[in-house]
């Protein structure tokens, strides 16, 4: 093959591989502009979130200074949106007191939630022996002895939404849910003798 010739091909090869490069880039920025279109057209509502119920599954124990407790909490999901679904990817699901993570996050499977659909979960939070600060630990003993403790059930997720076949990118999921506790008084070794849920909740929703 003569110099020129070999130039020319190399001439040619770089001008298809550019084609091809601004080709796929057109294509990703007209994906990019469909999508961001429908998001707007479609302005998707946030899920609405509900604390149904809170049970012990055995009494809260107050080490020195950790925690001990098994609960069983009923949380509800609704999709407010007609013509949007909602894809679950990831729900941790776990709870605090005073800021302070009191039990193990639980992850809840992947769960698409259709046009104005209600979903319920019903997952056990556990928490063995779970260091917690000196203040924390005093804190609820004070709350006990006062007679109510006050809870925060929270989620931590990504969700997508689906149109149609077209699915969105991944939105991060925050929820946090109020629970009150009423208390009895502490037993021994510091035990709570009981705590009963006070009513069901709405939660504050991000996304």
């Amino acid at each position: 093959m003569s110099k020129d010739k070999h130039h020319k091909h190399e001439h040619h090869l770089r001008r298809c591989c550019g084609c091809m490069a601004s080709c796929l880039l057109a294509l990703v920025l007209i994906v990019a502009f469909v999508s961001l279109v429908v998001y707007l057209a479609l302005r998707p509502s946030k899920p609405s979130f509900y604390l149904q119920d809170l049970q012990l599954r055995r009494p809260i124990s107050l080490g020195d200074p950790s925690l001990t407790a098994s609960a069983q909490v009923t949380l509800a999901s609704r999709n407010p949106n007609d013509r949007v679904g909602i894809f679950y990817k990831r729900l941790d699901v776990f709870v605090t007191y005073r800021d302070e993570a009191v039990t193990v996050p639980v992850s809840l499977p992947p769960q698409y939630q259709g046009h104005r659909d209600f979903t319920v979960w019903s997952p056990v939070l556990s928490a063995e022996s779970v260091p917690v600060a000196a203040y924390v630990a005093d804190a609820m003993k004070q709350d006990v002895a006062a007679g109510f403790v006050a809870l925060q059930v929270k989620v931590d997720g990504r969700v997508k939404w689906k149109v149609g076949s077209w699915v969105s990118g991944s939105y991060h999921l925050f929820v946090s849910c109020p629970a009150v506790l009423s208390a009895g008084y502490p037993g021994v070794n510091n035990t709570v003798s009981s705590l009963k849920f006070a009513q069901p909740t709405g939660c504050s929703v991000e996304v």
